[in-house]
């Protein structure tokens, strides 16, 4: 649009960050701005904190080396002193036998070659010390090293230390993400390139972080595979599904079906397996809290999308709350989007959008518009809107670049406003550029 100017960047580390696009006054007086909003996180995971987290791994195994040094030397320091007498008696024998060459008969000969042979486990003992020695000097240098590193780094952040500075970098993501929240809902523009959190997993399979807005919970859940799984890894932060550590395991009572499980307010919602019953299922308190059919919904791979994986029904969260897609023989195969009750699961209104659901890759809601792919495959685009406050449809060409070419599950995280993905083994999260309209008044 000629509306839209340079980039004003805000933010910005190698590969993804903050980029606001202002434009000049409409000719009605109102002011039309895009954003690009990066995950919750990826500002704290730039070079400066990679450099400083190298060097304090420096330190521990320097650290480690000393402690098993100083062992070490103790040990063999213990040695040393034993065989000490040892020592001075084979010396004072041989001064003897040096001195008077007929004393050395063949018993005090032996003798002599015993006390040499005690002794001949000394020289492992002191060709370790000659290493350590070298390791010492070695060690030296490598603290010499680290401070002139955490010097120059120090010198180059000025008056803050690292965690001071990481703090205001966390402030300043939480204002810039309660700004964006201010802005509210957009028309989705463009799609930013990916950017892969994890490989892990089977070619298919979910995860998904909590969709409610706004909440402090950080868990991230993971699920492995499309059909009969019960199992669900939930971990503590992102950084601990990156490194794949602190989790724990749930056991669902009903195995899933799909992969279009979404969390809203620290609840899964699935699709039970066979059939076309709903679950909400409660993670504190490990037990179901209210399951329903979904009426006349095609399940077992009746209708699903074009990768099939018995992905007939999708639940998804957007800033209007929780939505179902699926079909059903009556809407002749066509995605039919549904608003749920959170609490009851009972469809509150449906929309028939007339788009067929097979010739779908996958689909996501974002404020209030369900957005869909023309292929799960590489070459992927969003191909189609269908805008349920108008109940009207169009056809959309915004391209993004589907990296692992096999998508099998593409959610909307309205708290983050990202795009979740597992592709082909891959967990993949896309910013999103949202184009609002906002009076010159700044009120929205």
């Amino acid at each position: 649009s000629p509306l839209l100017s340079f980039p004003q960047t805000l933010f910005q580390s190698p590969d993804e960050g903050w980029q606001v696009y202002t434009s000049a006054q409409a000719p009605d007086g109102k002011c039309l701005c895009t954003a690009v909003i990066p995950v919750q996180g990826t500002c704290s995971r730039d070079l400066r904190s990679h450099q400083l987290r190298q060097l304090m791994e420096k330190v521990q195994n320097i650290s480690q080396s000393m402690e098993v040094l100083d062992l070490r030397t103790y040990r063999d320091l213990q040695y040393v002193r034993n065989t000490e007498s040892l020592m001075k008696g084979l010396d004072s024998r041989l001064k003897v036998a040096a001195e008077s060459q007929k004393s050395l008969n063949a018993k005090s000969f032996q003798e002599l070659k015993d006390k040499m042979t005690e002794l001949l486990p000394l020289l492992p003992v002191l060709d370790q010390y000659k290493s350590d020695t070298r390791l010492i000097v070695h060690l030296k240098e490598e603290v010499r090293n680290l401070s002139g590193s955490l010097l120059a780094i120090q010198e180059e952040m000025g008056a803050y230390d690292y965690e001071e500075l990481q703090q205001r970098v966390l402030m300043l993501e939480a204002r810039l993400h309660a700004c964006m929240q201010k802005l509210g809902c957009g028309k989705l523009t463009g799609v930013s390139n990916p950017i892969t959190i994890r490989a892990s997993g089977s070619r298919f399979g979910s995860w998904m972080t909590d969709t409610m807005t706004p909440s402090a919970d950080t868990r991230v859940w993971y699920m492995d595979g499309y059909y009969k799984g019960r199992r669900v890894l939930e971990f503590r932060t992102l950084n601990d599904f990156v490194t794949g550590q602190n989790f724990v395991q749930h056991l669902l009572p009903h195995p899933w079906a799909g992969t279009g499980h979404v969390v809203f307010n620290g609840s899964l919602y699935y699709n039970k397996y066979q059939s076309n019953i709903a679950v909400k299922y409660h993670f504190r308190s490990r037990s179901v809290l209210v399951q329903r059919s979904l009426a006349g919904a095609g399940y077992n791979n009746t209708f699903p999308y074009s990768w099939g994986g018995f992905s007939d029904i999708d639940f998804m969260v957007d800033e209007n709350g929780l939505w179902a897609v699926y079909t059903t023989n009556q809407n002749a195969g066509n995605i039919v989007v549904s608003r749920v009750d959170p609490q009851t699961l009972e469809v509150l209104r449906s929309w028939d959008t007339g788009y067929p659901k097979r010739s779908a890759g996958e689909s996501f809601m974002i404020c209030g518009t369900l957005y869909v792919t023309n292929s799960h495959l590489a070459g992927a685009k969003i191909y189609f809107a269908y805008y349920t406050n108008t109940s009207s449809y169009e056809y959309t060409d915004i391209p993004f670049h589907n990296q692992y070419s096999h998508i099998s599950m593409l959610d909307y995280n309205p708290r983050e406003r990202v795009l979740y993905t597992w592709n082909n083994g891959h967990q993949v999260i896309y910013n999103v550029t949202l184009f609002h309209v906002i009076k010159t008044s700044g009120e929205l």
